[in-house]
């Protein structure tokens, strides 16, 4: 008879446990349902937002490239040019000895004439 009382409470308790858990659980699957909900509606401008400044940039690098870095090469590729010409036209047009540097002797008191 004591065997069949704590039997009948250990099932109540098991039978509540589960009634709990059961619970608990469609707690969860709610609030995992409203956060994606959120998130859906905070994503979506974030992204949106999100392309046009990789539209705007990506035109502004455009731009820059076209009106300012294209010019400045090609005027720089034109000085260096005419600077190279220049040079090439007024060199002189024997070709140039290298300077040998004069090496002078160790200052050795031992073979050093004067301090004798």
């Amino acid at each position: 008879m004591i065997t069949a009382t704590i039997r009948d409470i250990a099932i109540i308790i098991i039978a509540i446990q589960s009634i709990v858990i059961g619970g608990l659980l469609a707690l969860l699957v709610w609030q995992v349902w409203r956060l994606v909900k959120t998130l859906q509606t905070e994503i979506k401008p974030i992204i949106q937002d999100t392309q046009t400044t990789v539209s705007t940039v990506r035109g502004t690098a455009t731009f820059v490239s076209d009106n300012v870095v294209s010019p400045v090469v090609k005027t720089s590729s034109k000085v260096v040019g005419l600077r190279r010409t220049m040079q090439s036209l007024t060199a002189d047009l024997r070709p140039q000895r290298k300077a040998v540097p004069r090496t002078q002797p160790a200052s050795d008191s031992a073979t050093d004439p004067r301090t004798s």
